[in-house]
């Protein structure tokens, strides 16, 4: 039965059927489902939601004029409802993101490293190795759970030379923080991972004269290019126990939701909800990064164009989902305040979208730089908030990187 109340009245064991409000309004992914956890119920009660329906035939109803249900009988049947439930990936400790910053950098560092080395070997006439492949899938998942922005936003961070490489690692940490924000279960996250991984190995059979040329492909070169998903597919075929999702997103990553992508010219449903995610996550990625020829745009710029092509080029559920999980403004974003100040977001808010943590650091009334600090917009009683997203280029920041990120040199290291 449906029953419409207030966020106050909520209780872990009940069965939320749908929020009553805007889906940016709340910090979830799903609008139905079993709340299970605490912490869950109270990131509803902090949000702007204030009244939700219930299904009390898959969950606990309203108390009535009784004593509450009690902590040991919530639990209960909180388990017998979960029990029902696919195993989802397990819950890690989240972590600060400047206490993962480091460490992500790390792993970025060694992902790049064992990528050149995986590409060299295909190159050669080798197999890829699908254990090592899968341990640095399990590397970069466990960054990811700790805190995805942290690897997500360091990988974002490339030269034109080494695009190719970290353009895997950083797709493979976009595709399991996705995946883990569908709710899918660990074994398709994992699989997500490699998938992100191995999507654009066909490139190691493309000349390196094409893949960094500055200037407009001719339509031969262009055709060569095209041609990496279905080479990709042929190399990763021949490893014995290969992932078949791994393969699917392989080839068709560059598929298109109105069939105008390549190279089946796949449309809607006929293309896998994998898929789908690798397109939206190998663009995102690609169009954020520095290549040979164009600059990368800033996050948040890169997902108003991703939403301009929106539902043509992607699918629209599956781009609404990403949009929560790396924020309406990711991290490195420059935006301008209603203080008149400057500032770079440096973690998503739990609650709300549209309040990110943001580091000021210049005011635009003055024209100078100022003491740099963190301002939580989502925080109870703070009146400063985003009017806009701002240019980096039009400003020139040459030390943004490194403002977001706390990591000496990252941005001047973007340069070379």
């Amino acid at each position: 039965m449906l029953k419409r109340i207030h966020v106050d009245r909520l209780l872990v064991g009940m069965y939320i059927a749908e929020f009553c409000g805007s889906w940016m309004e709340h910090p979830f992914v799903r609008a139905n489902f079993l709340l299970a956890k605490t912490n869950d119920l109270e990131k509803i009660r902090s949000s702007s939601i204030r009244e939700v329906w219930i299904d009390s035939s898959r969950g606990l109803d309203v108390p009535a004029s009784a004593p509450a249900v009690g902590p040991k009988q919530v639990e209960s049947e909180v388990d017998a409802s979960l029990k029902k439930l696919d195993a989802v990936a397990p819950v890690a400790a989240r972590v600060s993101i400047e206490r993962e910053m480091q460490r992500a950098a790390q792993i970025v560092d060694q992902a790049k490293q064992a990528v050149v080395a995986m590409f060299h070997e295909v190159r050669m006439g080798n197999v890829v190795d699908a254990a090592k492949a899968q341990g640095l899938v399990e590397d970069i998942a466990a960054s990811v759970a700790r805190n995805p922005a942290a690897l997500i936003s360091i990988a974002r961070i490339k030269t034109a030379d080494d695009y190719t490489y970290l353009h895997s690692v950083a797709v493979c940490a976009l595709m399991i923080a996705l995946a883990r924000q569908l709710g899918l279960e660990q074994a398709r996250i994992s699989s997500a991972g490699l998938a992100g991984l191995l999507h654009d190995l066909g490139k190691a059979a493309v000349p390196q004269r094409i893949l960094n040329k500055p200037g407009d492909l001719t339509d031969a070169e262009f055709a060569v290019i095209k041609g990496h998903p279905s080479k990709g597919y042929d190399m990763l075929r021949r490893v014995d126990g290969m992932d078949e999702i791994a393969m699917d997103v392989c080839l068709h990553h560059h598929e298109k939701i109105d069939g105008s992508g390549y190279p089946k010219g796949l449309k809607g449903d006929e293309i896998s909800l994998m898929a789908k995610m690798g397109a939206v996550c190998d663009v995102y990625d690609a169009i954020t990064s520095n290549r040979p020829y164009r600059k990368g745009w800033d996050p948040a710029e890169a997902l108003r164009k991703m939403a301009e092509w929106t539902p043509g080029h992607f699918d629209s559920s599956v781009f609404a989902v990403f949009v929560k999980c790396i924020g309406i403004y990711p991290v490195g974003s420059l935006v301008s305040m209603k203080s008149g100040r400057l500032g770079v977001v440096t973690e998503q808010s739990d609650t709300v979208l549209t309040k990110p943590k943001v580091k000021l650091f210049f005011s635009t009334r003055s024209s100078m730089r100022i003491p740099a600090e963190i301002v939580d917009l989502s925080r109870a009683g703070t009146t400063d908030g985003i009017v806009a997203r701002e240019d980096p280029v039009k400003w020139g920041f040459p030390d943004l990187n490194e403002l977001w990120s706390g990591i000496e040199g990252l941005g001047r290291q973007a340069k070379r």
